[in-house]
């Protein structure tokens, strides 16, 4: 499908309550026109149940449920074997947020993974607990500032690294999982129908700004989103039944310090913070591309790998 052959019917209409430049209405919006009507909907606790069920109103125009935050992989199952029951065919998806995924829903996600359950699992996300107040998550990267990882003489903001997802993800085996961004429309459409299509358990791991938390300018999301992906901060790529593949490979890769400057939550950080983070992304970089990104851009001195035997614990407790 390309992009003039988008269907013009919105599934997602437009009125719902989000942020001027909120990157998870651009994606539900996008992603729901390719399922199209033949689509039930659960959402958790998120960003996406607010400003798209604002009391009398509602942006949905397919099937909506939605019950409590922990259970989005479980809804999901007993969606899907209920319009079994009835012989419908009839799409079980969910849109969840990185707090429902990463967090509080990982392990009903992981028991409809492991059953490899026949539904399509959307994580949205926006790095951070958004919709109660910007608290930091499993997704929040190094160093961003969140309500929980203030920003003063005491702290510097989040100071734990992104948690891989998607290699846990992948873990159980299942069919297809991928990573999405709106700064690639096309990309993005190709693994929406690929997912539609494949029986099994499919997740799609779309990156999504939110302009409160990210303290940025609402014009800038689409631009932000692409330079995440020039900088390394996010991939894209796609495992199918195991096989890995980059469906989009930089052709430079930019300094991180330009994607952090265009975010408030990321502007107290000094040199030294920074450069942490720029050897994090670099050795992402490393491991996905096969390559140890630009010289100019990864000259700092890369810290050896962690091992839990150094040298301190073996003249303590021996080899």
């Amino acid at each position: 499908m390309r992009l003039k052959d988008l269907p013009d019917d919105n599934l997602f209409t437009a009125g719902h309550t989000a942020c001027p430049g909120c990157g998870v209405a651009m994606s539900i919006r996008n992603a729901i026109r390719i399922l199209g009507k033949d689509t039930a909907v659960y959402v958790p606790a998120s960003c996406a149940v607010v400003f798209g069920t604002t009391f009398p109103y509602g942006a949905w125009k397919v099937p909506f449920f939605h019950t409590a935050f922990e259970n989005t992989g479980a809804c999901l199952t007993g969606m899907q074997a209920a319009f079994e029951k009835k012989g419908k065919k009839v799409i079980a998806v969910g849109f969840a947020g990185d707090g429902g995924t990463y967090d509080i829903g990982l392990q009903s996600m992981s028991g409809a993974a492991e059953r490899n359950d026949d539904i399509l699992y959307i994580c949205l996300d926006n790095e951070a607990y958004m919709n109660t107040g910007i608290q930091r998550s499993g997704g929040t990267p190094f160093g961003a500032w969140t309500t929980t990882t203030p920003v003063g003489k005491m702290s510097q903001g989040n100071r734990r690294f992104k948690k891989n997802l998607g290699d846990i993800v992948v873990a159980h085996e299942i069919p297809y999982y991928a990573t999405l961004s709106i700064g690639h429309p096309l990309d993005f459409i190709r693994k929406v129908e690929k997912a539609k299509d494949i029986k099994g358990f499919r997740f799609l791991h779309m990156f999504t700004p939110c302009i409160p938390g990210w303290k940025m300018d609402p014009a800038k999301t689409v631009e932000v989103t692409k330079l995440a992906v020039e900088s390394g901060m996010w991939t894209l790529y796609e495992v199918e039944n195991g096989e890995k593949r980059i469906t989009y490979k930089p052709g430079k890769m930019k300094r991180v310090r330009e994607y952090l400057m265009m975010q408030g939550r990321f502007r107290h950080m000094n040199e030294e913070d920074i450069k942490t983070l720029q050897t994090w992304v670099c050795r992402k970089w490393n491991l996905h591309y096969k390559e140890k990104g630009a010289p100019e851009v990864c000259e700092i001195e890369m810290p050896e790998e962690h091992h839990a035997v150094t040298e301190e614990h073996r003249e303590m407790h021996g080899p």
